[in-house]
């Protein structure tokens, strides 16, 4: 919320206040400030002047000398102006200015006729281009009026002006308003709040004359509707004051009709919408619930459907608003308006909020009205509307008014105890300086009995409970006045728990081995399980559905990490990323009943994925390295060809004493291509809850060998069906004690093998704990593996 700090000052006095105390005491107060912006730039030493005299410069068609007087002198400038003229009131930057573009005025020569200064156009002087009219945009910018030479620009101009930026929190929509940042002021300083007086001056005719009426049909979605009528109106420019406020405050002006709705909206917090009544077709509006497929342009001239779940304001034919979101412009305020309708209505704060994300628009009014805005403001904001109207003479008021507002809000009446004041904010405080801090919040307090009776406004919907009210207490009284206790109890001791720890050496030995972490959203769309070729009955579709997703592609959470790991890999594909190792670690959520009607069960999962240089041994030997970091080793990769997700050949599952961990393999080419990955990916899932019952991570200290190693090849040809598990099942049985190594060098498949037949070489290394092994004693275990695994599985050596 962006706070002019002048227009503030109408509402309380903060003169003397410098700008940086003022944010700092609001933010101490729960108002947090995002920036202090000043509207002059740096402008210096730029002043009013007039034009006394425009001569031809006598070397150059397209240049002018000028006189300026600017108070205290007359000063020559040459300039190539063309909208200027001789009486004209002009800022003139003199010898030794200072521009927003960083430019500094010296004295010069232009075509040999010297320049003491320069004439300045609105951009020059960092002036907001919404206060610029159009004939201005291109030239010097010519002052409204007459003011006194030599007088400083930036006071002229408002450009002295500190805009202050707000961030309101949710549950104070009060706030989102001048005057509601006002009274936070008051409160904050100690100082008079001052709401603006409110008095239509001049009403003629009668309501009933212009209007059929009105018919509220969904008084759920609409608690009030007010309106008024303004006649004889003429739409123009709005004057400088008020287009001034509206740019300073971020709205871009309009016209005057337009402007007073912003302005209002901008001043009380609640939004306002001017229909032209000659528009309306018979005259009369109705509110109530879109047709399903209704179809209306709204003002920034696009179509919008609409359907049964939304709001919208009509009249006898057809939609002429979106309720609470933008007006339509089969109703919009032209220059050919004569007769306008003021609607200020407070509308279901859920419904706007649905409304508003479902057609794709979201407006500074939809924005207030989406926090929830008191139903009493409605009429003083309207009034307040037509007061302008009034005062910069747009039009006349009608007299009389249609409010429909049934279930009247009323003041809610709590009581507090002064003791809880004190008990929990640990502070000595009187109950007469309670009840005066609760007063400068406009929270009419009184002392009942020992109790605080406290009349809680229906603009403060945030304030229900006693804890409230203790809270507002101690935020003006300054929490940073409170002396910090520590937190007294058991001591603790803080640590991390084993599956942080699991986790961390994870992360190590990934990133240690080249792998990128990353981090993906718990929401994903329902779709993603029809990329990956999830059958419809699978266990994965059982997931949990959101009440109130961002959106279709955040609808559900996620029962698998592998769609998200494709989503990284293929975005880095397609930016060009030739190579991508990734790991994530996040929760997914297992329905715990069919309907789901209770919570889901979160399980920790590690996921790792890579494209490009990488093959199916490049995975298994990275989850390998990191299984072995957490003290696993043992485990079995047994084939797998029933997950639709990966290729039927190259995939495995992850087991470990009958638990399976997890799955990896190649990802299947039909979901490559869903993902637009036009090369191989490969993927491992393994679960962290199920992983952490075989973790061991105490480490044994084991002795240097004492006696040489002898390593021998070997290379077997054998049925390409044949898991390499089975063969080193038979090496490691058959070496015994002997073998204290197995590493698989080579798979082949291709020329010099027949066909349906693999090449497999393994370097097998022995040692004996013992005694320094000989040739002879490697040989005779060698040739019993070598003829076990040609009983066994009928292998041949390879020549």
């Amino acid at each position: 919320m962006l706070i002019p700090v002048k227009w503030l000052k109408e509402y309380v006095d903060i003169e003397g206040i410098d700008n940086k105390e003022l944010a700092d005491r609001l933010t101490m107060s729960g108002s947090h400030v995002d920036s202090i912006d000043a509207l002059d730039k740096g402008v210096q030493k730029v002043v009013v002047g007039k034009i006394e005299k425009i001569e031809e410069h006598p070397d150059a068609n397209k240049l002018v000398i000028t006189t300026i007087d600017v108070g205290e002198e007359k000063l020559q400038i040459v300039t190539g102006a063309k909208n200027i003229n001789v009486g004209d009131y002009v800022p003139v930057a003199l010898v030794g200015a200072k521009l927003p573009n960083g430019m500094k005025i010296k004295k010069g020569k232009l075509r040999g006729v010297e320049s003491v200064g320069m004439l300045c156009s609105g951009q020059e002087l960092g002036i907001n281009e919404n206060l610029i009219l159009k004939s201005l945009k291109d030239g010097i910018y010519i002052l409204d009026k007459e003011y006194p030479l030599g007088l400083d620009i930036k006071e002229v101009l408002g450009l002295e002006n500190v805009v202050i930026d707000f961030e309101i929190t949710p549950n104070r929509s009060d706030c989102l308003s001048i005057v509601g940042m006002a009274r936070e002021t008051a409160a904050t300083f100690g100082k008079e709040f001052k709401y603006p007086a409110i008095k239509i001056e001049k009403e003629e005719d009668d309501i009933a004359d212009y209007l059929e009426g009105i018919e509220v049909e969904d008084k759920d979605l609409c608690k009030r509707y007010y309106a008024r009528v303004i006649k004889d109106v003429e739409v123009k420019p709005s004057p400088l004051w008020l287009r001034r406020k509206l740019a300073e405050a971020g709205v871009r002006p309009i016209n005057n009709i337009v402007d007073i709705t912003n302005y209002v909206m901008l001043e009380l917090g609640q939004p306002l919408h001017a229909f032209d009544l000659d528009k309306i077709n018979d005259r009369k509006v109705i509110v109530r619930r879109a047709l399903e497929g209704e179809k209306i342009t709204t003002l920034d001239d696009i179509e919008r459907t609409l359907n049964n779940s939304m709001l919208a304001i009509s009249d006898t034919k057809s939609a002429i608003a979106v309720a609470g979101v933008m007006g339509g412009a089969n109703s919009e305020v032209s220059g050919d308006s004569k007769a306008i309708l003021i609607e200020s209505a407070n509308f279901s704060s859920r419904n706007v909020r649905l409304t508003s994300r479902a057609i794709g628009l979201r407006t500074d009014a939809s924005s207030r009205f989406e926090k929830g805005l008191d139903p009493n403001l409605a009429e003083l904001a309207c009034n307040r509307a037509c007061q302008l109207v009034e005062k910069i003479e747009a039009g006349i008021v009608v007299n009389g008014h249609i409010d429909i507002y049934d279930d009247i809000v009323e003041e809610k009446v709590i009581y507090l105890r002064p003791h809880r004041v004190k008990a929990l904010l640990d502070i000595d405080i009187s109950v007469d300086e309670m009840v005066k801090i609760l007063n400068r919040l406009d929270l009419e307090a009184t002392v009942v009995e020992g109790k605080i009776e406290v009349k809680v406004p229906t603009f403060r919907q945030d304030i229900e409970l006693e804890a409230d009210l203790i809270e507002e207490i101690g935020r003006i009284y300054s929490f940073d006045k409170i002396k910090p206790i520590p937190l007294i109890g058991t001591l603790t001791k803080g640590e991390k728990s084993f599956a942080r720890i699991i986790e961390d050496n994870i992360k190590d030995v990934l990133v240690g081995l080249g792998l990128n972490q990353i981090t993906t959203y718990s929401f994903i769309s329902p779709k993603v399980f029809d990329k990956v070729n999830l059958p419809e009955n699978s266990i994965k579709r059982q997931y949990v559905k959101l009440m109130n997703p961002l959106g279709e592609d955040y609808s559900v959470m996620r029962t698998t990490l592998i769609p998200n790991m494709l989503e990284v890999l293929a975005r880095n594909y397609n930016h060009g990323v030739k190579k991508a190792w990734a790991f994530d670690i996040g929760n997914i959520f297992k329905t715990t009943s069919i309907p789901v009607k209770s919570l889901p069960k979160e399980e920790k999962m590690l996921c790792i994925g890579m494209y490009g240089e990488a093959d199916y041994y490049d995975i298994k030997g990275v989850l390998d390295s990191m299984l072995e970091k957490l003290g696993i080793s043992g485990q079995e990769y047994l084939r797998e060809e029933n997950h639709n997700s990966f290729h039927p050949g190259r995939t495995a599952n992850i087991v470990k004493d009958n638990h399976v961990l997890g799955i990896i393999g190649e990802i299947h080419p039909d979901v490559l291509e869903n993902y637009g990955l036009k090369e191989r990916a490969y993927i491992a899932e393994v679960s962290l809850e199920i992983a952490q019952l075989h973790v061991n991570l105490k480490r044994k200290y084991k002795e240097l060998p004492k006696y040489p190693a002898i390593t021998r090849d070997i290379a077997l040809v054998l049925d390409e069906e044949i898991l390499v598990k089975d063969i080193e099942r038979i090496i490691l049985a058959t070496g015994k004690q002997l073998i204290e190594e197995i590493k698989l060098f080579d798979v082949y498949i291709g020329e010099q093998i027949p066909k349906g037949k693999k090449s497999v070489a393994y370097s097998i290394k022995y040692r004996s704990h013992e005694k320094t092994l000989t040739d002879d004693e490697v040989s005779k275990v060698h040739d019993k593996i070598v003829n076990k695994l040609q009983e066994s599985l009928m292998a041949t050596l390879r020549a």
